[in-house]
């Protein structure tokens, strides 16, 4: 049927591999700024972008707000829960989010402050193609066609590397093979984010993956270039600063100097140096007229101006005197200090300090009953690392409460967990969480956290197979020559006026993890591969300082750590060891006070034991592995008699296996009775299993084989078995007729002993 209402705009992007993307405008949500749907195979999102007409008085910045959301429907599943309907972001979601917001962002004008939302659903999932990555394309596709001002478009791609080989946007089968994971968002110039994790490469490894994605995305942007100019939405105008050109040449003159020499000057902490920058504002503005020293509009306008004069001045200095803010050269690190093993508490903990950014960091050690649940949309299994990141406003001097978990925290979380996770023995036990509390916050608690984390690890005796490190690279670049200047360890004013920041992780071996965000018009190979080999220098130098602090992982858990053993046994025995309604698991448990779990994984079942005692993880052991072991006649064991009968006792030798030890075998004694013998119900008694029966599998116990035989004693000839008569002579009875074929005797009506007839 045709609808005149719709009149949709299409355009296909097609990958190397013949997979395509398609990107559509016009059919749904023709209410929105920009909206557009992208498929690929049988997974759909909806991006829509919305932005104010009016700004808030004294916004001077970039009000954008991006919600990536996944439907539960689109996977055919319920939501879990009560309500069985979606609720707040899952970290997963919050992440993508932040993917998406940190490639926007930096391309809207500087002077534009309208309220902007950025919306992308989830509404389809073919469980093959993964959607986070296609989530920043379909966003920048809204925007394009949006008429919103905006610097790109831009376009976000998954590389994988999978036997040498580079893969765009792999599958979720494809990602099983992979040992290198980065997502990348560009322009169709230049890279503008990048966050992964690999297993230990090299920079050229890294380099290489950066150049692959930036190819792909190239396509996309000239794809959705295509598409704007197809819609043809004219551009919005705005108008959202007052300016003073007068005011803001005086606040320039006034200024620049003194910030200069403070920026210069290299001998001050962070809050000396925010009052000295403060007074310089103050100063200035107690040269105005009184009437604009109490003006809101004057106020904001010298707010923005002090910004950028403040901003000129530390670039300045640092691109043409090679000075920073604390008077470091632009390759060192700040002083560090660590020290394990902080309190006495956790399982491990440790604290890393460098410069005016500290870390507080646990490690506890937990079972399989700790493992977190993931139930997302498109995933659902249990994490076994956790690593959790907290942010309070204490660590930078802010007198406000603490409301919960923001995505900032859960973002540098995530990284520090993709940082070290790989390093965790993938056949420990154990559950591992470890918490982060920032304490001092000046530039790179993310990778102060990284480290810390290494380093509490280690302390509680998890045997980590290599030490992780990481640092945050800055850049400062000329936007007039080529001139530019990459700092090592950046602090937090470096990074809120600077140009990049890098963040890599890694071992000595290679880079487990990384993150780049970019605010000006884009890099070169070139700077990147300089601020990749300047930051291998920085984080082996503070790799340097973790291990001359500790040198070896603790050798063993703490005394007060849960101990654990885990191993093997064949999938038949788990319902065995678990027993009828959990029955045997949980009388283990309770008679050796331990913690007991079994996951069936790759056709073997996983048993794990715990507790905070060696012996009764031992006494644990042999009782599930009595359970796995088949009974052989000839062994001896240990068993509880379970019931007594007129001939014998019938004894638990094994977990669920019962064997008769018969009133023969007790002792070289005769006894008449099971009462003569003295034992009961309860009694532990040591026996020899002397024979499985063939046919019935029934066990045969004795215990006198295991006393010596008194002197003299006479071996009982017992009449032979019933199996046996077989080998006795027949008896010869010649020629008399067989029973059938005897002649019936005839009783009559004579009444046989039952009272009735025969007849």
């Amino acid at each position: 049927m045709v609808n005149n209402l719709v009149n949709p705009i299409k355009k296909t992007i097609t990958l190397s591999d013949g997979r395509t993307i398609t990107l559509e405008t016009g059919k749904v949500a023709k209410q929105a700024d920009g909206a557009v749907e992208l498929r690929m195979g049988g997974t759909m999102l909806l991006a829509t972008v919305c932005t104010s007409r009016t700004v808030t008085p004294g916004t001077d910045f970039m009000p954008l707000t991006v919600e990536y959301k996944e439907k539960y429907a689109s996977a055919g599943r319920f939501p879990g829960g009560f309500t069985k309907r979606e609720g707040k972001a899952s970290d997963y979601e919050i992440l993508t989010s932040r993917l998406i917001d940190r490639a926007l962002r930096p391309l809207f004008p500087s002077n534009y402050h309208a309220e902007t939302f950025v919306n992308v659903t989830m509404y389809s999932s073919d469980l093959q193609n993964q959607p986070d990555a296609l989530a920043g394309l379909a966003a920048s596709a809204a925007m394009a066609v949006s008429g919103i001002p905006f610097e790109g478009p831009i376009s976000e791609v998954r590389v994988v590397r999978i036997n040498g080989e580079y893969v765009i946007d792999p599958t979720f089968e494809q990602m099983k093979q992979a040992d290198m994971d980065l997502m990348v968002g560009a322009t169709y110039d230049n890279i503008m984010m990048v966050e992964g994790e690999m297993d230990e490469v090299s920079e050229q490894d890294l380099l290489g993956a950066l150049k692959a994605a930036h190819e792909a995305i190239k396509v996309h942007c000239q794809v959705q270039k295509e598409l704007m100019e197809a819609v043809g939405k004219p551009i919005m105008e705005y108008c959202h600063e007052v300016n003073d050109e007068e005011l803001q040449k005086s606040c320039h003159d006034f200024c620049y100097q003194p910030c200069y020499d403070i920026a210069k000057s290299g001998n001050k902490n962070k809050h000396e140096r925010e009052a000295a920058f403060e007074e310089v504002k103050t100063n200035f503005i107690a040269t105005l007229p009184e009437e604009k020293q109490e003006d809101e509009e004057v106020l904001g306008m010298i707010a923005r101006y002090f910004h950028d004069v403040e901003r000129e001045a530390m670039r300045r200095c640092v691109l043409d005197e090679g000075s920073r803010l604390d008077g470091r050269a632009l390759n060192e690190v700040r002083p560090i200090w660590i020290e394990p093993d902080y309190i006495p508490g956790p399982h491990g903990s440790a604290i890393f300090t460098r410069g005016e950014t500290q870390a507080l960091v646990t490690c506890t050690l937990g079972t399989k009953l700790d493992e977190k649940l993931v139930d997302d949309v498109l995933r659902n299994e249990y994490d076994r690392f956790l690593l959790h990141y907290n942010f309070p406003p204490f660590s930078t001097g802010e007198a406000k409460a603490q409301r919960g978990v923001g995505r900032r925290e859960i973002g540098h979380g995530h990284l520090a967990w993709r940082a070290v996770k790989g390093m965790i023995p993938k056949d420990f036990p154990y559950t591992v969480r470890v918490v982060s509390d920032v304490l001092e916050s000046n530039g790179s608690s993310s990778m102060a956290t990284t480290c810390g984390a290494t380093l509490a690890i280690r302390d509680a005796g998890i045997p980590m197979i290599r030490p992780v490190s990481g640092i945050a690279m800055g850049l400062i670049k000329d936007e007039n020559s080529p001139k530019y200047a990459v700092l090592s360890d950046i602090l937090g004013d470096e990074d809120h006026l600077g140009d990049m920041d890098f963040k890599v992780t890694g071992t000595e071996k290679g880079i487990t993890a990384t993150q780049m965000d970019i605010k000006c018009n884009g890099l070169s190979y070139e700077i990147l591969e300089k601020a990749l080999n300047q930051a291998k220098e920085g984080r082996t130098h503070i790799l340097n300082c973790m291990l001359e602090a500790q040198p070896e992982n603790r050798p063993d858990l703490k005394d007060h750590a849960p101990r654990m053993v885990a191993f093997d046994i064949d999938k038949e025995f788990i319902g065995a060891i678990i027993g009828p309604g959990g029955k045997i698991i949980q009388g283990i448990q309770e008679e050796t006070n331990t913690v007991i779990t079994i996951d069936e994984t790759d056709g073997k079942g996983r048993v794990s034991i715990s507790s905070s005692n060696k012996a009764n993880i031992d006494a644990a052991m042999a009782k599930v592995k009595a359970i796995v072991d088949l009974p052989a006649e000839g062994e001896i064991y240990t068993g509880e008699v379970k019931s007594i009968q007129p001939f014998g006792a019938f004894v638990e030798f094994m977990p669920g296996k019962d064997g008769l030890l018969h009133i023969s075998e007790i002792d070289w004694k005769r006894y008449n009775s099971m009462e003569e013998t003295g034992i009961k119900e309860g009694d532990v008694v040591t026996v020899k299993l002397i024979e499985i029966d063939k046919k019935t599998g029934k066990f045969r116990l004795s215990s006198k084989v295991l006393k010596e035989k008194p002197e003299g004693y006479t071996e009982f000839e017992p009449r032979p078995r019933r199996e046996d008569r077989s080998e006795r002579p027949r008896r010869d009875f010649g020629d008399r007729p067989r029973r059938e074929d005897r002649p019936r005797r005839d009783f009559g009506n004579r009444p046989d002993y039952r009272g009735g007839n025969q007849d």
